[in-house]
């Protein structure tokens, strides 16, 4: 009975070696290139494909087979000093690459055929649910506990929190940001100035019993000095600042921003 073979089954030309092996149950690396070769021969002889970019890959490996069939039939020389290298040894490097690549391709098949059938759904769990959480049973949780243990408890837990506190640090104050605004002092300083042209330092600061707002007065008096609008000079260290305004009084008020 003549052996049909149908082109649809393979690939190419080493997908249908690799059938003619398994087929013939024979060793990968000791291919019967002979018997292979006429089996190959066989299918190709009865090709019916059309597509001739196909047909010529499987011509082209019919070829080389004969190819290989015809050096395995040489007779070898007897005083051959080197052992010619095995003729099948390429196809069968090829064959299993070939090999490999195929068992992970149908691995991946299988993956991609069972994530088929797994389905991810968004958890639907009303929030008041999911919040939900079954209130302690005190009597179960209490359950042979003494009032000695209870107290030894307590004890535990109050010194935890005890060893929590930092003993130099809880006796710090708390610091707290002081409404004074260097560029409300620096609007007073000038009009104090405009109003009385020359006066001290210490008079400017009769009102002012807060030391954050006397070191803010001081400041604004810096400022209003480096920018030209009024003279400041004292005649030995420590002594009293005495201060001159350079504008007139009747001068209009020009807003002055504190840089950093």
């Amino acid at each position: 009975m003549e052996l049909q073979y149908k082109l649809e089954s393979f690939e190419g030309p080493l997908d249908l070696l690799l059938h003619l092996i398994e087929k013939n149950k024979v060793n990968i690396y000791d291919i019967p290139i002979a018997k292979i070769t006429d089996q190959y021969m066989d299918y190709v002889s009865h090709m019916e494909e059309k597509d001739l970019d196909l047909v010529s890959e499987f011509l082209v490996m019919a070829a080389e087979l004969l190819d290989i069939k015809a050096r395995m039939l040489l007779p070898k020389e007897e005083n051959e000093e080197e052992e010619e290298s095995d003729p099948r040894a390429e196809l069968v490097a090829r064959l299993l690459e070939y090999k490999a690549f195929r068992i992970r391709s149908e691995e991946l098949k299988e993956l991609e055929q069972d994530a088929e059938r797994i389905l991810f759904k968004e958890p639907t769990i009303p929030r008041e649910v999911e919040r939900y959480e079954q209130p302690v049973d005190l009597d179960r949780l209490l359950d042979g506990v003494t009032l000695t243990q209870l107290k030894k408890i307590f004890e535990s837990v109050m010194k935890r929190q005890q060893d929590k506190i930092d003993p130099i640090r809880s006796r710090f104050g708390t610091i707290k940001k002081e409404p004074v605004s260097l560029e409300e002092t620096i609007d007073s300083v000038m009009a104090y100035a405009k109003r009385h042209k020359r006066f001290s330092f210490r008079q400017l600061l009769e009102k002012k019993t807060d030391r954050t707002a006397v070191v803010v007065a001081f400041l604004a008096v810096l400022e209003l000095m480096k920018v030209g609008k009024i003279h400041l000079t004292q005649d030995h260290l420590f002594d009293d600042m005495q201060i001159e305004t350079l504008e007139e009084k009747d001068a209009p008020s020009v807003r002055i921003e504190v840089g950093g």
